[in-house]
């Protein structure tokens, strides 16, 4: 079992973004459009505000589970993390806001690993190794990695690179990288090519997080019976 970790993202079109509280809406047809702000002030912590914090908290993540959605560059989108293996078949996947970096999924991804044995015994939960793209090169990810004994493949960035040569022997020792092991990255990037020929998870129409993230979870058990 090879996994492999990428994200991506999907724009969720049929959305609509959080509406202002009727003391704020202006028009005709709200005559207390002069009326105060609700207590806390625009910027305050009012109820409405609190909505859209608690909407924004990763599907299956520390609290409430939230919608996913958030605004980035590409607008109101919804970004999927997934792990898969050597045969492009999803192993894991956790859905978060689009303006969330991708390094910060990384463990939860990797946590949700179960893999059933042939025989008897608990699923695997560890892979033989692992590789990943830029976004993902970091101490952290390294760290966790090297406490859990996994083998990895992951190119270090051009400033980390500038700033340990900029350390001198303080700097550390360049991490270990395999060119021909990290070929084989493309698995994964041909698994999200999988996902993305359903129309459902390349272009959200839903509304609420957790029937995207079934959306998601259906096309990829699709993948696995087709394998």
């Amino acid at each position: 079992m090879t996994p492999f970790l990428s994200g991506i993202t999907g724009t969720p079109t049929g959305c609509v973004a959080p509406r202002r509280p009727p003391a704020l809406r202006r028009g005709p047809q709200n005559p207390s459009a002069g009326a105060k702000l609700p207590k806390g002030g625009r910027h305050g912590r009012t109820p409405e505000r609190e909505a859209r914090v608690e909407a924004a908290r990763p599907l299956g993540g520390g609290g409430a589970a939230g919608e996913g959605l958030g605004r980035s560059r590409g607008g109101f989108t919804t970004k999927v993390y997934l792990s898969a293996d050597g045969r492009c078949c999803p192993l894991s996947l956790t859905v978060t806001p689009g303006q969330w970096a991708d390094c910060t999924q990384f463990e939860p991804v990797i946590d949700k690993i179960r893999v059933p044995r042939a025989r008897l015994g608990r699923p695997r939960r560890r892979p033989d190794s692992l590789s990943a793209d830029k976004a993902y090169s970091n101490r952290t990810i390294r760290a966790y990695l090297r406490r859990r004994g996994i083998r990895h493949v992951i190119p270090e960035k051009k400033d980390h690179k500038a700033a340990r040569l900029r350390g001198g022997s303080h700097g550390g020792r360049p991490p270990g990288f395999d060119k021909e092991r990290y070929k084989k990255r493309n698995t994964v990037e041909r698994a999200i090519n999988k996902l993305k020929a359903h129309r459902a998870v390349a272009t959200r129409y839903d509304k609420r997080g957790h029937v995207f993230l079934g959306a998601v979870t259906v096309a990829a058990l699709v993948i696995w019976l087709h394998s």
